[in-house]
């Protein structure tokens, strides 16, 4: 089968290596078959989890990583059988790029959550649950990608192609469990964290109707939070203030990527609302205190990205409202100093990648 030369940047091993950095690599990738379609990546959004990725921090990254999970790209090429898209369209490619398809979870339209023996495959990094044999799949961080169509997201014309690629997965990671604990007018949510995720759980939310506060460790994200609509904002290590919101969330929202005390928020969540984490894949600091669960019959739940549905309605969505997440563009050659910059929450909010640095370079 034909194969398409690529242009990328990966990481070779774990960045505790001498190998850490991001470098140039090449690639090939597979022509199209007749359900996929060949992508020229136009940007790519820089996802904390890349970071992470690269890291090796969930003890299952097949090197070389290839990162990418928030491209926006044309379409130069389909296969034989694709019905959706059409060269020339502009679309997007979110964290997964297939499922099993056959699971009660695929079938009933969550592919995120899919029961295969491998569950869903991931856009970079090959399957959600390694088999073991080293499959391995290439991210954004490219010049160009080959999807199956239905995995692949119809970008609005409404929203500016340059700004929408964090929508693939930050803007659905909150806009779905949002969705599913049915924030609506008059609902009170709390967002905890003001980063890549918050800013866009607070535009989204607030669009949904809902009465948002933002819940941040530091008063420097104040101004920040208030021009992205928020209605409140409270410093989490105000022990007053925290005590002051005991009881007031329907839906409180953490969005902290690295592990953190969540019983710090418990207590400001409802009778029988829910406290719902996203960002963090892995233990919280410290245990959670079943007390104050039970005392108001609170849940404490996650939540994984967002269905491709989810995705094409939360692009949809931000289309409706004029909601665009806010981002800095960088060249493909600046990516290390933005994985260094992220760790220092040096970045309002979301790095994009402008893909035409990288079909530049020799």
């Amino acid at each position: 089968m034909e194969s398409i030369k690529t242009k990328a940047y990966g990481a070779k091993a774990s960045l505790i290596d001498s190998l850490s950095t991001l470098s140039r690599m090449d690639i090939e990738r597979k022509a199209p078959e007749p359900d996929q379609v060949l992508i020229d990546v136009l940007y790519c959004g820089v996802c904390h989890s890349d970071l992470h990725q690269v890291k090796n921090d969930w003890a299952n990254t097949v090197y070389p990583c290839i990162p990418g999970h928030e491209v926006v790209g044309r379409i130069t090429q389909v296969g034989s059988d694709v019905t959706k898209f059409s060269v020339g369209d502009v679309v997007g490619v979110g964290c997964m790029i297939d499922s099993c398809g056959h699971c009660h979870s695929c079938t009933g339209g969550d592919e995120q959550y899919c029961e295969g023996p491998v569950s869903w495959t991931a856009t970079y990094n090959g399957y959600m649950k390694p088999d073991g044999g080293g499959f391995n799949t290439f991210g954004g961080y490219s010049t160009s990608l080959v999807v199956k169509e239905s995995f692949v997201l119809k970008i609005p014309d409404a929203l500016d192609i340059k700004a929408a690629a964090p929508i693939l997965c930050a803007g659905v990671t909150t806009y779905s469990p949002l969705r599913h604990w049915n924030v609506q007018a008059g609902s009170k949510v709390g967002i905890v964290g003001l980063g890549g995720l918050g800013h866009m759980a607070v535009q989204l939310a607030k669009a949904m109707g809902a009465e948002v506060a933002v819940i941040t460790h530091t008063e420097e994200k104040r101004a920040a939070a208030e021009a992205l609509g928020a209605h409140e904002v409270i410093i989490s290590t105000d022990k007053k203030a925290m005590t002051a919101h005991e009881l007031s969330f329907d839906l409180v929202l953490i969005t902290i990527p690295d592990p953190f005390d969540v019983n710090a928020y418990v207590t400001v969540v409802k009778r029988d609302g829910a406290l719902v984490t996203v960002g963090l894949l892995g233990p919280y600091k410290s245990p959670l205190n079943n007390m104050e669960m039970a005392m108001h019959r609170r849940t404490v739940s996650g939540s994984l990205i967002g269905s491709i549905n989810e995705t094409q309605e939360v692009l949809d969505f931000c289309a409706e409202h004029s909601i665009l997440p806010e981002v800095e563009m960088i060249d493909i050659q600046d990516v290390n100093k933005a994985f260094d910059r992220m760790q220092d929450e040096d970045v309002r909010f979301r790095f994009v990648i402008d893909m035409q640095s990288l079909k530049n370079e020799d």
